[in-house]
């Protein structure tokens, strides 16, 4: 792959920051807002996760991922979800899911592809089913395919929180998603959380071939008052047929672990700075661990606080494991994640995995504490200490 094309103008750049910042200024949000969130996310994360404790013997997560496509309108290069000639979820299997989550305590529910946003009318309807059921509901998307219509009406359905995938500031050769291809809609999409109460934030995946780009995108979005959370690169642990680009997939090498050390200590010094994160700074710093091949087996919490469906209805416990072979259960029989079995798949897999969702749900489940400090980040209030 070639060197992405950066925003190479410093006027430029400096331009588009302070845009953010004058649109931020513009669109404070009141403490009504903020109030709300805090309360939604402390009926959907921290209740149902004591309950999971007060009931340890029975199978009870906390979030759970819904496949509902895998086809999308992209071809990312590290991307290795390869479904676009099999057809997504179908409404009644979805709703299924959702009760049958709703009936195991879980409460919160995020889309997970491919692209949820190549049916669009599909996801603001199951949006609507599962608000209704009291889910606080995730959804991610390259922000491609949105529009101000679709922007008011999964804020009306009542979505939780949008998660925005973009990896450069400009596009390059593997790396689709950027922020002025996705700027008009991002800009409308900020403009309307304040109506509709719902929260944006940046999805950032760190490449050999963007690095210099996260740190733009990160003050982007701490101009437009929006939170970040970054993913580190990495390969399938479980090797798909007909992935064309492992070769080119912008993995990190040793030639780019400087590179990636001084992003991630001036990432750890924005997050104390106040620069809202998701990401705890103990993810960040395991970043140097992993890439180097270093980082210990830990206590990932997929398969009991976390799991993902697939299309078929059947179950895995996390979405490197989408195409494992294991039998971990269905809707139709019910989930099979046997302790001891998760314990074995554990001690192989999560040396080689920094999976950023699973690693904040074992991080701020340690505490208390941290419990609060997680539903704090989703009222973006600045306390407890955490940003």
């Amino acid at each position: 792959m070639g060197t992405p094309q950066l925003v190479s103008d410093t006027g430029h750049r400096s331009k588009l920051f302070k845009a953010g910042l004058k649109r931020n200024k513009d669109n404070r949000h009141t403490c009504k807002y903020h109030l709300s969130n805090f309360n939604r996310a402390y009926r959907s994360w921290l209740i149902p996760y004591l309950k999971s404790r007060y009931y340890s013997e029975q199978f009870r997560p906390v979030l759970s991922f819904l496949y509902t496509d895998l086809n999308c309108n992209l071809n990312c290069h590290y991307c290795y979800s390869r479904g676009r000639k099999i057809p997504g979820m179908s409404m009644e299997m979805a709703q299924e899911a959702i009760n049958f989550l709703h009936s195991h305590g879980c409460r919160v529910l995020a889309y997970m592809g491919g692209e949820p946003l190549v049916r669009k009318k599909f996801i603001i309807a199951l949006t609507r089913y599962a608000v209704q059921k009291g889910f606080f509901v995730y959804l991610p998307t390259n922000g491609i395919l949105m529009d101000e219509y679709f922007i008011d009406e999964i804020g009306k359905a009542g979505v939780s929180t949008i998660n925005l995938a973009v990896d450069a500031v400009n596009g390059c050769k593997g790396l689709p998603k950027y922020f002025n291809r996705i700027k008009k809609q991002f800009e409308y999409l900020v403009q309307q959380e304040k109506k509709y109460g719902y929260i944006t934030f940046f999805n950032i995946n760190i490449t050999k071939n963007n690095i210099q780009d996260v740190k733009e995108l990160t003050e982007i979005a701490h101009g437009y008052g929006i939170a970040t959370d970054y993913h580190i690169n990495e390969p399938p642990q479980v090797r798909y047929k007909n992935y064309e680009h492992e070769p080119e997939g912008g993995w990190i090498t040793e030639k780019e672990y400087q590179a990636v050390d001084e992003l991630v200590d001036w990432l750890i010094e924005k997050n104390l700075k106040g620069y809202t994160m998701v990401n705890s700074i103990d993810h960040l710093k395991a970043i140097k661990q992993f890439i180097r091949h270093q980082l210990p087996a830990w206590p990932c919490q997929a398969g009991s606080l976390s799991m993902i469906i697939r299309l078929d209805g059947t179950f895995a416990p996390c979405f490197e494991l989408y195409g494992d072979q294991q039998d971990w259960g269905s809707l139709k029989d019910g989930a099979k994640f046997d302790p001891a079995k998760l314990a074995r798949q554990k001690e192989k897999c999560s040396p080689h995995c920094l999976s950023t969702c699973n690693y904040q749900v074992k991080h701020y489940t340690q505490s208390l504490l941290y419990l609060f400090q997680w539903v704090a980040k989703h009222a973006y209030s600045h306390f407890l200490g955490v940003s």
